[in-house]
């Protein structure tokens, strides 16, 4: 049975680097059998409908063919409709008020271990806050993403995870591509 999924490419064409076009990217998901791939912006994200069989070995198929082909590693996350609309459900943040300009969401490739998640430092990067809820990690960032002190590599590290990130105007539209 055939669902929609979401791929998140962390750090496509972010500064200059990891240069990607879209077109090649569309065509690597063409090939590993997957139907209906459209791209959104610039910086790696991928709908597509596919068979769970076809989804499984992806994330690994995906990173080494961009390795072969271009030169560099990138992580790959990858969401049902039916999770990011739970991760849209279910920010903390946008119950509180918070401007939605100051969220952002840090999807991660699986479900980091409770102890770590209770050793994670709330007070590293004030006004700054985070909720880890399953495999993501909420973030409210009222100074912008360029100042804060929780970064993908902060939880990282910490969590012993693969984490790619995405401003909530990027996931809320991401969602309503996918419907």
């Amino acid at each position: 049975m055939s669902a929609i999924y979401l791929a998140l490419l962390r750090g496509i064409n972010v500064g200059g680097k990891n240069k990607l076009p879209m077109h090649d990217l569309r065509d690597l998901f063409t090939q590993a059998g997957c139907r209906d791939v459209r791209t959104y912006i610039q910086s790696g994200n991928v709908i597509f409908s596919a068979d769970p069989a076809t989804v499984a070995p992806l994330s690994g198929l995906i990173t080494t063919q961009i390795a072969e082909r271009f030169g560099y590693r990138v992580p790959l996350v990858l969401r049902t409709a039916e999770e990011l609309g739970d991760v849209i459900r279910h920010n903390p943040y946008i119950a509180e008020g918070a401007a939605e300009d100051a969220l952002h969401v840090l999807f991660l490739a699986e479900a980091p271990d409770a102890r770590r998640v209770a050793a994670l430092d709330p007070d590293r990067s004030p006004p700054d806050a985070f909720a880890v809820r399953g495999q993501e990690i909420y973030l409210r960032l009222p100074n912008g993403a360029g100042r804060t002190k929780l970064t993908n590599g902060y939880f990282d590290t910490k969590l012993a995870a693969i984490s790619t990130g995405r401003n909530w105007r990027t996931v809320t539209t991401l969602f309503a591509l996918m419907n």
